[in-house]
């Protein structure tokens, strides 16, 4: 009997989910469906490769070293099906980005008009994610490009910067902190911090600066922070391009900050060689880097019709 390939996608899920119920939801499979292929793994290579006396699903220590195996197993097939795809008729079968929330949808949005111009037979799928969500997803799901705030670099990781996007520290025009003059740290730390949440599961990156207080609420978006912000629920970074229209009508103001109310980051794109791109991924590489650089001129020019520059 041949080892389902299969099978090493349903441990590596199973491990991360962490039981057999939230694995069969991931895989859309029902759960006996999951235990049986597991069961069937376990009496092919005779070893047990699950605790099942435990609460989680639990690797047992040689189904470690098997799981570890399987998924280079499964990453050199993924390869072989990305170059076969890409020789067979140049365009590959399917494109997925991550996309870090805090950057501007609009040139995203354009870009992918203009892809949808040109007829590309790939499907197109985009998944938004916070902070250190955004790597942990891309490595996670194997995808193709991902656009980031930050990320840990590596050997294998092509990276091309987008234009730099401008941070601000506001409050709503009803917040004490508005008319307070040369901010220190231990005063913005008597008030509510607005914060957006990572979204990866280790929970390892954290907004800008977040200045350290203990009264932090977490939320799951730009637009829901926009809205308590308003709201003059706290104080908290915001990127100017989400915030121009309050800004110049005086609904939200730049609290003034000793170490400062602005700061600049510059996104990336981010590939990595060992999935090359297609003629799609490339397209869409290409399409990007325009609109951004399209959409900071924009930004520039109305900030300087504006005042706000």
């Amino acid at each position: 009997m041949r080892i389902d390939i299969d099978s090493f996608n349903v441990l590596q899920v199973l491990v991360e989910e962490g039981s057999f119920a939230k694995a069969s939801e991931r895989l859309h499979k029902a759960q006996s469906a999951v235990s049986y292929q597991v069961k069937k793994l376990e009496q092919h290579l005779g070893v047990t490769l699950f605790n099942r006396d435990k609460y989680r699903a639990e690797l047992t220590p040689e189904g470690k070293v098997i799981l570890i195996e399987g998924q280079r197993l499964l990453e050199q097939l993924a390869n072989i099906e990305h170059l076969a795809s890409r020789f067979s008729q140049g365009w590959e079968p399917k494109l997925e980005l991550v996309i870090d929330g805090s950057l501007p949808m609009e040139p995203i949005m354009t870009a992918l008009k203009r892809m949808s111009e040109h007829n590309v037979p790939t499907k197109i799928q985009l998944n938004m994610e916070f902070l250190g969500g955004v790597q942990h997803r891309f490595e996670r799901d194997k995808a193709d490009l991902m656009l980031v705030k930050d990320y840990r670099s590596g050997p294998y990781y092509d990276a091309k910067p987008l234009p730099s996007i401008t941070s601000v520290l506001v409050v709503a025009n009803s917040h004490p902190l508005a008319l307070s003059k040369a901010v220190s740290l231990s005063q913005l730390q008597q008030h509510v911090e607005l914060t957006i949440e990572d979204s990866s599961p280790s929970r390892l990156g954290r907004d800008e600066l977040q200045f350290g207080g203990d009264k932090v609420f977490y939320l799951s978006g730009f637009i829901m922070k926009k809205n308590a912000l308003l709201k003059g629920l706290g104080f908290g970074w915001m990127p100017d391009f989400l915030i121009g229209e309050e800004l110049a009508a005086g609904e939200l103001v730049m609290v003034d900050f000793m170490g400062g109310s602005r700061f600049n980051y510059t996104p990336q794109l981010v590939s990595t060689l060992a999935r090359p791109l297609g003629r799609a991924g490339q397209l869409f590489t290409e399409l990007i880097l325009q609109e951004f650089d399209l959409f900071h001129q924009d930004l520039a020019d109305g900030s300087s019709g504006s005042g706000l520059g």
